[in-house]
């Protein structure tokens, strides 16, 4: 089993850039230039995993999905969210059928 406590070290890293200087990290960078410029990365490692998907280069997938998960967690610390936010929301889902999870969202 995959150790989840990377996830831990990479989030308290993450938490740890917003202090830095954004001309010596490009995390700090990235949150400097808020939450436009960080969405437009999620979306470009999003675009780059399911390219990778379509080529069927399964190293390229796991590279660019880790790419993907890692400015979706500096997505998340941008806005006071972590791990644990995410992970708890995976136990509330876990076992319920997608369909109906779904619907468990929608407002009337």
């Amino acid at each position: 089993m995959i150790d989840i406590e990377v996830l831990h070290r990479v989030a308290a890293t993450l938490a740890e850039r917003k202090k830095a200087d954004p001309d010596s990290s490009y995390v700090s960078s990235l949150y400097a230039k808020g939450t436009d410029a960080i969405c437009k990365k999620v979306a470009e490692e999003a675009a780059e995993t399911i390219m990778a998907a379509k080529d069927k280069d399964m190293l390229h997938v796991v590279w660019e999905v880790t790419d993907l998960w890692f400015h979706s967690m500096v997505l998340l610390s941008h806005f006071g969210l972590s791990v644990d936010d995410v992970l708890a929301e995976f136990r509330r889902r876990e076992g319920v059928s997608g369909i109906d999870e779904k619907k468990s969202r929608t407002t009337a």
